[in-house]
């Protein structure tokens, strides 16, 4: 079966309708309890959003993959995922984590009634975009997919050289890649965009809070502690010795900079 034939099944099984191309943001919601389901997918139907609802992670995985490696051009490009973190099959973090590993990049806003700081270090570090505990409001979670969206859609401004190198490191703005002595260096969006920064501004000293105002936007709802979680990442990945990081300094009592 092709990956448009699975992705047709589950939209009819799920009683969605499959969205045009011009149509509004379309968004996967992934929930096993159907009260909830039902309420976000309504609630962002409301607003004009294209909605599909799964049940559990194993379905959300053939949905999302279809939609990343169909070739027959008929299968709709998925612009947001819901995701809780306790599904049948395949768990929220488990799929979240696979979904890194094949390279698909689809922001991701993970739910959980777990609001322990442990699952939300966790699940950004294994590449969620951001967080909500349940209980939650469908004002927040609106607000928080607006702010996800708008995020992914907006264009990086054009660079005027092709590579920003500093010492080892080297950033191509307009092919979204980086190499570490020479290496190619796997960065999710956020991560990229936060070198970005640091290396359109090296030695500079950045807060907390400029960073996630330049990296995250203004309308982000989290806190301090996903910055320190992208550059504990950023640093695991650029660092020879992380613990000992030689790029991206830690600005005592202020925050960081690269250099």
């Amino acid at each position: 079966m092709s990956e448009a034939a699975k992705f047709n099944t589950i939209i009819r099984s799920s009683g969605a309708t499959k969205p045009p191309e011009d149509a509004q943001p379309f968004i996967l919601i992934v929930e096993d309890e159907v009260l909830i389901r039902e309420t976000i997918t309504m609630a962002l139907t409301d607003e004009g959003y294209q909605v599909l609802a799964v049940e559990d992670g194993r379905q959300a995985l053939e949905v999302i993959r279809a939609s990343h490696t169909s070739e027959e051009g008929d299968v709709p490009a998925i612009d947001l995922l819901i995701l809780d973190l306790m599904l049948p099959y395949i768990n929220g973090l488990d799929l979240c984590r696979l979904l890194r590993q094949e390279g698909i990049t689809t922001p991701i806003l993970m739910l959980s009634a777990k609001g322990t700081e442990t699952d939300v270090v966790v699940g950004l570090e294994i590449g969620a975009d951001d967080y909500l505990a349940k209980p939650f409001g469908m004002r927040e979670l609106i607000a928080r997919c607006r702010s996800l969206l708008r995020r992914a859609n907006r264009q990086p401004q054009l660079q005027e050289q092709l590579v920003i190198q500093f010492q080892e490191i080297a950033l191509y703005p307009q092919e979204c890649r980086v190499t570490v002595r020479e290496e190619a260096a796997s960065l999710s969006p956020k991560e990229f965009t936060l070198l970005e920064l640091f290396m359109n501004n090296p030695r500079r000293v950045f807060s907390r809070d400029q960073l996630l105002e330049r990296v995250w936007g203004i309308d982000f709802m989290g806190d301090s502690k996903t910055v320190d979680v992208h550059i504990r990442w950023l640093r695991e990945k650029l660092e020879l010795d992380p613990s000992s990081p030689q790029y991206i300094i830690t600005v005592r009592g202020f925050g960081y900079r690269l250099g």
